[in-house]
């Protein structure tokens, strides 16, 4: 057993309060409402997009059904919004779009949202039987090729876009006496001066049955 002079002799522990502990525990209560002001200000720049819901090839339409409101934080890039969803459900794609995909101004040409700026203008083509499909319609991907008159015997048809989109089609006697089409800017000048000349044909990409 101890006696009172040894129990007096035992160590005694102070539990002392560490500076740097508390100091950290500040900072942390400081950063958690740091973080959460920070979300509440970026809940507030979230706005309404258009998200598409089904696969759109290019050149088709997208309509109505397929487009459904996103809220998405502001980060900079042209989304159309979902204000324009009725804008939008009369143009027709540019690229194929996959479902799920944000739309974006250049993947939307024609119809009252207008040409991706830069990079479609629409152009209107005079056409003769047999320079153009029968039953071609809007919305279409079709190629533009140019077809030399007798003058210039020696050349042979070629190809002068690859794909272009049908932004509306009128008809004469049965047949398509017109159709405005959506080309590249940089071609556009092109096209034009065969369609003057009568030397442009249309050929519908269309898949085999």
């Amino acid at each position: 057993m101890l006696t009172g002079v040894a129990s007096r002799g035992l160590p005694q522990w102070s539990r002392q309060r560490s500076p740097g502990l508390a100091a950290l525990a500040v900072l942390l209560v400081l950063g958690g409402a740091l973080a959460t002001t920070v979300l509440v200000m970026r809940a507030d720049e979230r706005r309404s997009v258009i998200r598409v819901t089904e696969r759109v090839g290019a050149g088709q339409p997208f309509g109505s059904g397929v487009l459904q409101e996103a809220r998405i934080a502001d980060d900079g890039v042209s989304y159309w919004s979902w204000s324009q969803h009725d804008q939008v459900a009369v143009t027709v794609a540019t690229v194929t779009v996959l479902p799920g995909t944000l739309l974006t101004r250049p993947m939307v040409a024609g119809g009252d949202g207008g040409a991706a700026a830069g990079r479609a203008v629409r152009l209107g083509l005079a056409l003769k039987p047999g320079q153009v499909p029968y039953d071609l319609q809007r919305g279409e991907r079709v190629q533009l090729i140019h077809v030399p008159g007798r003058r210039n015997g020696s050349e042979g048809p070629a190809l002068v876009v690859e794909e272009a989109v049908v932004d509306g089609v009128s008809y004469t006697s049965g047949s398509a006496g017109q159709a405005t089409v959506l080309v590249d800017s940089v071609v556009a000048p092109v096209v034009a001066a065969h369609a003057v000349s009568g030397e442009i044909a249309i050929a519908a990409i269309r898949a085999q049955p």
